[in-house]
């Protein structure tokens, strides 16, 4: 059943509006705000409250519904699940304003379009280019890959942890909570991201990206984004000196390289079920 929503869920997202209807995410704030305005909850139940119990729920719900009609009554379940924990919004219409300004040759429109969007400051326009195309990477994979891995390895109930662990760290403006946050997804992190900057090395430059590898593969202590983005550009051979107009076709290429990625995903994941 996994493999039928992950395809499903392909589906929805290329051809109807109902992520952007289950992407609801106004109760999760309220519930975050109520917690962090009473000061009186330590962070880590906080996220109990937050995270674990919803997860909890879930999995509780799940256990009574998939023994009923041969898991029909599960599936939807899933479905929406999964589609609630992908990322948000759209990534390549995010970069439309960015692409457009860079087009017309405005660098000062480009950067100021760049921090409005998509929260980027450089102090030039060439790394400014750099720090889109690691936007763009890391946007994927934690949109997309991310989410996908866990639903795939655990269930809904690991990829709806992973969408409330990546709100809280983003949305608290508690300090502590949101370090607790932040701890706990880079732990969720650590084996997907290696998972698909490997699979970049199938896909793009495998002998770049295995050098690299090699010395990365065991560091916990680098972000996600950091070796997505660093992964990524040596997987697509962009090199680090680079004239400017060919930065942002490069953001088609990361594109594409990206898309090359979630087929060979998805050719594993059919494989893997049919031999389990």
């Amino acid at each position: 059943m996994s493999f039928l929503v992950l395809l499903l869920v392909l589906w929805v997202e290329k051809f109807s509006a109902w992520r952007k209807r289950l992407q609801n995410d106004r109760f999760f704030i309220g519930e975050l705000t109520r917690l962090e305005r009473s000061g009186k909850v330590h962070p880590w139940w906080t996220l109990v409250i937050l995270i674990l119990a919803p997860v909890a729920l879930l999995v509780l719900l799940l256990h009574v519904l998939e023994p009923v009609a041969y898991g029909l009554l599960a599936l939807p379940v899933h479905l929406v699940v999964l589609v609630y924990s992908l990322g948000r919004g759209d990534i390549k219409a995010a970069l439309g304003p960015f692409r457009d300004a860079w087009r017309r040759g405005d660098e000062q429109a480009a950067l100021h379009v760049a921090e409005r969007d998509l929260g980027l400051l450089a102090d030039t326009p060439r790394g400014l280019l750099v720090r889109v195309q690691g936007y763009l990477l890391w946007q994927a994979y934690q949109s997309f890959f991310a989410v996908i891995f866990w639903y795939f390895l655990l269930g809904p109930g690991a990829a709806l942890a992973y969408r409330l662990l990546a709100l809280t760290a983003e949305l608290s403006g508690q300090p502590a909570l949101k370090a607790r946050a932040e701890q706990l997804r880079h732990i969720m992190d650590w084996l997907p991201v290696r998972v698909l900057t490997l699979s970049f090395a199938l896909v793009g430059n495998f002998v770049a990206v295995m050098r690299l590898m090699l010395h990365e593969l065991l560091n916990g202590r680098i972000s996600a984004g950091h070796l997505v983005a660093k992964v990524g550009r040596v997987a697509d051979d962009i090199p680090e000196e680079e004239d400017d107009p060919r930065g942002l076709a490069r953001l088609d290429s990361l594109w594409e390289l990206l898309l090359r990625c979630a087929v060979l995903w998805y050719a594993g994941f059919a494989l893997l079920t049919v031999l389990v």
